[in-house]
């Protein structure tokens, strides 16, 4: 591969690399490009460009399709993205954007033909929050198509984001907590659901919890990673939590004791398991009958047997975190512990999130207020 730099004019550069020969017309091509500012500038961009001819990225605006630049950009894109967020990105990818942009030179995509675009990703019946992560992917995407020197200016920026309707998290009564409580007691995933709604943990972080971030004596546990399965099941990984820090969550009495109880029936299924048990040495709290971490399709099957069996119809896993949260609010419990316990980057989410508990809190407030003046 070879290129090289030329001066147009004051401040004005040309930046040329050889494409080799065509091969259907047997001539040499070349891909120019033009920059102003200093030669440093024009060298850096020659280096990007030999950069993405070596990825396959030889195409002009003209030729080069929408779908052939995503397919691009997600391959330059997956050593720096988790296993599971770059499939997710590549469904996103094969299932809404190639369908409706594919075919487009990149060079020519317009934000009409992406909002008729988003139209027909709307009418497939896709929920609001995932049309919402098809624009800022798309978005995302054409930011790196302005580096790569593909587009001046970015489509999406006069295309207005799709608005997913707010889903208000559900707040159970107490009876309707111990009865989904009493029923997955009665399934291998009891003590899961319990810690769920005790911790306020998210499900890959329960996945990825090892008895040496539970401290019995200490009644406290550290959030040190999340497990992920792969795709159809072909493997799991560890990473960092999605704040990317540790964070240590106060448990109950009752609550330790259960864990304790865990513990015992764990070792007693490791010693009936015999030496196939954890040959990982992963030490898991919640694992499968060999010491793996569970498969979520396993937890959603029982997790759909629960709430049918609880009469909780609709009621999602990830709705036991929230439940933790409103009953700490409910019972008075600052905002910012709760945002702690939760794991969130900010207090602006968790205050957002659970607006809908405040009236009561503050009917509650006000309460205790006429309460304390009464009594003195």
């Amino acid at each position: 591969m070879q290129g090289h730099i030329r001066k147009r004019g004051q401040g004005s550069w040309g930046v040329v690399i050889s494409l080799g020969k065509d091969p259907t017309t047997g001539k040499y091509r070349q891909l120019t490009r033009s920059i102003r500012g200093r030669k440093r500038d024009a060298e850096a961009l020659l280096r990007q460009l030999l950069l993405e001819q070596e990825l396959g990225i030889d195409q002009s605006p003209e030729k080069l399709s929408v779908g052939d630049f995503l397919t691009k950009w997600l391959a330059s894109m997956r050593p720096s993205l988790a296993p599971k967020t770059y499939n997710r990105y590549a469904d996103i990818v094969r299932v809404h954007l190639q369908p409706t942009l594919g075919a487009i030179p990149i060079g020519k995509l317009r934000p009409l033909r992406i909002e008729q675009a988003y139209a027909a990703i709307r009418d497939t019946g896709i929920s609001g929050y995932t049309q919402l992560f098809v624009h800022r992917l798309l978005r995302q995407a054409l930011k790196k198509a302005i580096l790569w020197r593909y587009i001046t200016t970015n489509p999406t920026d006069a295309v207005t984001a799709p608005r997913p309707a707010k889903r208000e998290v559900p707040v159970l009564k107490i009876e309707q907590v111990n009865r989904l409580l009493e029923v997955a007691d009665s399934t291998p995933y009891g003590e899961l659901i319990n810690l769920a709604l005790m911790s306020g943990l998210r499900r890959g972080e329960l996945f990825g919890l090892k008895w040496e971030d539970v401290s019995l004596g200490a009644a406290t546990l550290s959030v040190r990673r999340t497990c992920q399965w792969l795709p159809d099941g072909v493997g799991f990984y560890f990473k960092e939590p999605k704040t990317r820090k540790a964070r240590v969550v106060d448990l109950s009495s009752r609550t330790i004791e259960r864990l304790r109880g865990h513990r015992l029936a764990q070792v007693e299924q490791r010693l009936a398991a015999g030496p196939a048990y954890d040959v990982d040495g992963l030490d898991l709290v919640f694992a499968d009958g060999l010491g793996r971490p569970i498969h979520q399709t396993n937890l959603r099957t029982a997790w759909l047997g629960i709430i049918k069996t609880a009469a909780l119809p609709g009621l999602r896993f990830h709705d036991v975190r929230h439940q933790h949260a409103s009953l700490l609010l409910l019972q008075g419990t600052p905002m910012k512990v709760v945002q702690e316990r939760l794991g969130h980057a900010n207090l602006a989410t968790t205050a957002d999130m659970y607006s809908h508990v405040a009236p009561t809190m503050q009917a509650e407030a006000a309460s205790k207020l006429d309460e304390l003046l009464a009594n003195s």
